[in-house]
């Protein structure tokens, strides 16, 4: 299993947020989670370009 980190802005709550992403589950990656400070689900969009380059859309479920 091969994680890296990337940062995204909370929608609802505006804070930015470090999560782990598993690079080695495709380069197009789309799942929910809970924001760790305001607990209102987040859908994530994951880009993965190279492991080094990974962009995370947030967006309210």
């Amino acid at each position: 299993m091969a994680m890296d980190e990337a940062e995204y802005i909370c929608p609802s709550c505006g804070e930015p947020i470090v999560t782990p992403v598993d690079v080695s589950m495709g380069r197009e990656q789309e799942y929910t989670e809970d924001c760790p400070v305001c607990c209102h689900p987040v859908t994530l969009k994951v880009t993965v370009t190279r492991p080094d380059d990974i962009r995370v859309d947030a967006e309210h479920e």
